[in-house]
């Protein structure tokens, strides 16, 4: 079997061609996958938000055009699933891990998105954040992307880095705090 580029899907999404959302799922499944996986306390709510990934892929294309598909996609599944959880929350359900990720990255959340002067105030938070993690050592990058983007368990992240739990914890407590603190400096907060 041929393996179909990211720019072919992309320009199949244009064309709206159908066999984009096939290739895509052929290409992504796996990635998407374990991004819903990783953040849902079902199998099934994985499923429905792989499945809704697709359906945003296909509505958003055009009139985006990513840069990364890959990146595009795991944005698109992990904002959708962050959604399901909130909503799962609320309603007193739903992936533990994950809303006590989101709960300790609650004091450097800024308000929703609503309007355009938000939306760049969001893209400036994004950038700052990325800005953060850049200068973070490799390790202390991946304890924190892995506990805040794919919400994996303390646990899990001990494990993979043959750290202590309390390791883990008192790290990304430490850069939970040093964040805020860029955050309040660049007036985010």
């Amino acid at each position: 079997m041929v393996k179909v580029t990211d720019a072919e899907i992309i320009r199949r999404f244009f064309d709206r061609d159908e066999s984009a959302i096939r290739d895509t799922q052929d290409k992504y499944s796996r990635y998407c996958g374990s991004i819903a996986h990783g953040l849902l306390a079902s199998a099934e709510d994985a499923g429905e938000c792989l499945n809704d990934t697709w359906l945003r892929a296909w509505n958003t294309i055009p009139p985006e055009k990513p840069q990364s598909l890959r990146a595009y996609l795991g944005k698109i599944t992990r904002n959708l699933a962050v959604d399901r959880i909130r909503r799962d929350s609320a309603a007193k359900r739903g992936g533990k891990e994950a809303v006590l990720a989101l709960d300790e990255l609650a004091e450097c959340e800024s308000a929703s998105a609503d309007d355009v002067e938000e939306k760049a105030a969001q893209s400036a938070l994004g950038e700052a954040i990325n800005r953060f993690l850049d200068a973070q050592d490799r390790e202390r990058r991946a304890l924190f992307v892995e506990r805040y983007y794919y919400a994996d368990s303390i646990a899990d992240i001990a494990a993979h880095h043959s750290m202590s739990e309390s390791a883990v914890k008192v790290t990304l407590f430490r850069m939970r705090k040093e964040l805020k603190k860029e955050l309040e400096r660049r007036a985010f907060l």
